[in-house]
């Protein structure tokens, strides 16, 4: 999805979802989108979460 995309989802302004973005791949010492989605899959984090409670 693209950024704006992203942002109506969530319903955000697209800045932040690039702000987090960015932030999330500093954090995690990646370059780039592609990257960062790579790393998710190998963490297994596209499976949906168990409800906690």
């Amino acid at each position: 999805m693209s950024y704006k995309e992203i942002a109506t989802e969530l319903f955000i302004s697209h800045r932040t979802v690039q702000n987090h973005v960015q932030s999330t791949l500093n954090k995690l010492q990646l370059h780039n989108r592609v990257q960062l989605v790579r790393y998710a899959l190998a963490h297994g984090l596209d499976a949906p979460q168990p409800p906690q409670g």
